[in-house]
């Protein structure tokens, strides 16, 4: 019998199941029955005995096993850069550089906190933050530049912090997807002034939800502590108040952070062999690559680690139809966010938040130029799963074998495009 696609009816590449995530065990069952018996539930007072536990050691490991670093846990990694940009005094009338490849969050948090989010391109080989293009958008209101570390890459931190020093900007780095990783060996999130993690279910030290900042600035980790905490004051002479609100997370996830953070290094250093793995594989296959490493990243982590199709050894399909039939295969994916450019999650001009409707001109998106990533998100990206990267050799060679499989079949490629066009 000849060869068939999954989704036409033939066999998948991968008949079975990646493992499992979240990862649990009885010492996450023993730690949150702790926390039940003791009765201490919710985040008050603010940092909680597990909150204060875990944060002291992520920001540890974050900054290669030395003290010096500050972590303040909250609720979600979107508070996260809302209260940073707060904490570093940024709101009405300034101006937030970031990058049109991200989620929602990015462009959101700058928002929150009154500032007016400025949308710039992203590089065409890693599609991080284009350097030169947060160049060109500075003006005299721009205050920060918000660069994302999506999948395996790291945005060119040498570049975008000599450009923060020539112009006196903050940094407020979105490490959503990135813990563990470094950059010319200090850990991402500690290289700018503030650093944004993601606990959120589907990250790689996942709690279910939260979000952790991490600074090297005690006075900017006070004020973090404070606009958090409901403004209250966190210097020892009790002066120090914010205006604030509630943004604690509550002990019950900080606990389960904390058996998590036990596992994750041994997690990172699988996904890490198995990434390098699939770069070399991928360098032998025509029409696929993945995104480009620099070569200042001294330890690879993801949360899932992207590739670029070209669209022609495919059919000329796109990536919507390719991660549909890799799905079939058997290889989990995704399309990746979309371009801020035309993005469902990102539509301010649906809410009555004062900057979307103040600078109303500014943030049309008809406005912007962003044609990597639209690119990029409407054509080439896919996210690969983490799990694949769990699974040995064997998985990332089904993967390959997938990408392969595909492109041997573009009609039938086709035709799914055209039942996803259909409805």
């Amino acid at each position: 019998m000849s060869e068939q696609l999954a989704i036409a009816g033939g066999a998948p590449v991968r008949s079975g199941e990646f493992p499992d995530w979240p990862v649990f065990d009885g010492k996450d069952e023993a730690i949150m029955l702790e926390v039940l018996r003791s009765g201490v539930w919710g985040g008050y007072p603010e940092p909680g005995k597990y909150n204060a536990r875990f944060c002291e050691t992520f920001a540890a490991y974050q900054n290669g096993g030395k003290s010096g670093a500050h972590g303040i846990l909250m609720v979600n990694g979107t508070v996260t850069m809302e209260v940073a940009l707060k904490a570093l005094g940024i709101g009405w009338g300034d101006e937030v550089i970031i990058p049109a490849l991200t989620f929602a969050a990015t462009g959101y948090a700058p928002i929150a906190a009154g500032a007016l989010p400025v949308v710039v391109d992203v590089e065409p080989e890693a599609w991080t933050i284009d350097p030169k293009a947060v160049e060109a958008a500075i003006t005299p209101r721009t205050k920060a530049i918000m660069p994302v570390h999506c999948g395996q890459v790291v945005s060119d931190m040498d570049a975008i912090v000599a450009i923060a020093k020539k112009h006196g900007l903050a940094i407020v780095e979105d490490c959503a997807h990135s813990q563990g990783k470094e950059w010319g060996g200090q850990g991402v999130g500690l290289i700018g002034d503030f650093g944004s993690f993601s606990h959120q279910s589907s990250k790689i030290l996942t709690a279910g939800e939260g979000g952790t900042l991490l600074t090297k600035d005690a006075t900017l980790a006070r004020r973090a502590h404070s606009l958090i905490d409901c403004g209250r004051a966190k210097d020892d002479a009790g002066k120090e108040f914010t205006f604030g609100a509630n943004f604690r997370l509550g002990e019950l996830h900080a606990a389960l952070l904390n058996t998590q953070m036990d596992r994750f290094e041994a997690q990172r250093a699988e996904r890490e062999a198995n990434g390098r793995y699939m770069e070399e594989q991928l360098a032998k296959v025509k029409g696929v690559r993945a995104l480009k490493v620099f070569d200042r990243v001294t330890r690879l982590s993801f949360y899932r680690f992207i590739i670029a199709i070209d669209p022609e050894a495919y059919g000329n399909v796109g990536n919507a139809a390719v991660c549909e039939a890799l799905d079939a295969e058997g290889i989990g994916c995704w399309v990746g966010y979309e371009s801020m450019s035309d993005y469902e999650l990102f539509q301010p001009h649906l809410s009555r938040m004062p900057v979307p409707m103040q600078y109303a001109k500014q943030m049309d998106p008809k406005s912007w130029h962003t044609p990597v990533a639209d690119r990029a998100a409407k054509h080439e990206q896919i996210y690969l799963d983490e799990n694949i990267f769990r699974a040995g050799k064997e998985g990332i060679d089904q993967a390959v074998e997938a990408l392969l499989k595909l492109q041997r079949h573009p009609d039938a490629l086709k035709k799914v495009a055209a039942a996803m066009a259909a409805g």
